[in-house]
C-alpha cells in the first residue's frame, strides 16, 4: 500500500486532526493509499490470503455466502478484505490487525447513509470549522466535495466499508471516548482506499486523568 499525498484532502485532514468543539475534542484522521503492493505488505497479503483461503475450506456456506467483501471462495473478495486489514496497519502502526477476518467489517448500503451519520456526528466540528474559514466555506459540503474528488465516491466502482473494533486490542477501545466512527472507501477501478475516521475524546475524562497522574505523583514525592 503507497501513501497518496491528495492535494483536496490537505486542509480538511490537518483540520480534523484535532479539533475542540466544548465537551470533547475531536481527533480524525483521513488518509488515501493506492492498492499497489509492495515488500512487505506483498508478503503480508500472500500470508492472509492463504489463512483466509485455509479458512474457507472448514467454514459452513452460510458463514461465506455472508461475508461483507464478498464470497471468500473468490479471490477478488479475499483482496478486498487483505486491502482493508492492510490500511489499518498502515494508519494504526502501533497495533497489528492481522488477525482480523471478514466478520470485523461491515459494508455500507450506500454514501447517503453514510453522509447521515458522519454528519449527524460532526455537527458541533462544521461550527469549529465555519468559526476558523468563514460562513462561505460549509464543512460537509466541502468534505464531500474533497471525498468525491480523491476517490469518485458516487461511482459504481465505489463500495464502503467500516470496521468493528475488536475493543481489548485496537486504539478504538482506548479510554475516554464517547463516539466513533471509520470508513473505508474503496474504488475497485481506481485501486484506490480512502479511510476516514474520528473518536471523540471527553473533557471530563481527561481532567479526571490529569488529577489522578498529579495524585500519584504527589505521593511519589511526599517527604518521610
Amino acid at each position: 500500500m503507497k501513501y497518496l499525498e491528495c492535494k483536496p484532502l490537505e486542509k480538511l485532514k490537518a483540520f480534523v486532526e484535532n479539533v475542540d468543539v466544548g465537551d470533547y475534542t475531536v481527533e480524525g484522521k483521513m488518509e488515501a493509499y493506492s492498492c499497489k503492493l509492495a515488500g512487505t505488505d506483498k508478503k503480508l497479503s500472500r500470508s492472509l490470503d492463504q489463512e483466509v483461503e485455509a479458512s474457507v475450506s472448514v467454514s459452513p456456506p452460510r458463514l461465506l455466502s455472508a461475508s461483507p467483501v464478498g464470497p471468500l471462495t473468490e479471490a477478488g473478495s479475499r483482496r478486498t478484505l487483505i486491502y482493508l486489514i492492510l490500511t489499518l496497519n498502515h494508519i494504526y502502526p502501533d497495533y497489528d490487525f492481522s488477525l482480523l477476518r471478514a466478520h470485523n467489517f461491515s459494508k455500507e448500503t450506500g454514501p447517503e447513509t453514510v453522509k447521515g451519520n458522519v454528519e449527524t456526528l460532526l455537527i458541533e466540528m462544521a461550527r469549529a470549522w465555519i468559526s476558523e474559514n468563514g460562513k462561505d466555506s460549509a464543512f460537509t459540503e466541502s468534505l464531500w466535495t474533497a471525498i468525491d474528488e480523491v476517490i469518485s465516491l458516487y461511482e459504481s466502482s465505489t463500495d464502503i466499508y467500516s470496521y468493528n473494533p475488536e475493543y481489548e486490542s485496537d486504539p478504538f477501545g482506548e479510554d475516554g471516548y464517547i463516539w466513533s466512527f471509520n470508513y473505508f472507501f474503496y474504488n475497485k477501478k481506481m485501486k484506490r482506499i480512502l479511510y476516514f475516521s474520528c473518536r471523540a475524546k471527553s473533557k471530563v475524562y481527561e481532567s479526571s486523568e490529569e488529577d489522578v497522574h498529579e495524585e500519584e505523583d504527589g505521593f511519589w514525592t511526599m517527604d518521610i
